[in-house]
């Protein structure tokens, strides 16, 4: 157990339930990647805040809580729940994420997300689009699109 990159992780979620985009930045090394079911890669620093930034500003009422926060000297999990209302439906969310870290540098350099895309999508978009579709390849392209091209309009902070 490394507890230095325990207290980076934990630091890290600390910021992320505070929506303090300041501090979850310096968690992440300059050449972090970051990885979920809907934004697949986001490669580097700014770009990977900036899909953080997009994403709090998406939610209404955002709230995180994690545990079981495990690290050694080169890697790292935990499990992590949020709640928020999905703007665009105005759908409430509880999402059950698991986290996988890398450290390089003393820093987060490798930040994946899995979470099951089909529940997420029932629970946000509701029927029948998350219900009947949200298990389809076409359905989650038509939302990884959507992420992607928001990501872009958002631009540099």
């Amino acid at each position: 157990m490394n507890d230095r990159h325990v207290a980076l992780i934990s630091a890290f979620y600390d910021a992320l339930g505070q929506a303090d985009l300041a501090a979850m930045e310096r968690c992440y090394h300059p050449e972090v990647s970051y990885g979920d079911p809907i934004f697949q890669e986001v490669e580097g620093r700014d770009r990977v805040m900036r899909m953080w930034r997009l994403q709090l500003g998406v939610r209404d009422g955002f709230k995180t809580s994690y545990r079981d926060v495990t690290a050694d000297d080169f890697a790292g999990t935990a499990h992590w729940t949020t709640r928020y209302t999905f703007a665009s439906t105005g759908r409430e969310v509880v999402n059950e994420v698991d986290a996988l870290f890398r450290f390089e540098d003393d820093l987060i350099v490798r930040h994946h997300d899995e979470f099951d895309f089909k529940r997420w999508s029932k629970m946000a978009l509701g029927r029948p689009h998350g219900l009947l579709l949200g298990w389809t390849p076409m359905w989650r392209k038509t939302i990884r699109d959507r992420a992607s091209r928001q990501l872009e309009e958002l631009g540099p902070a």
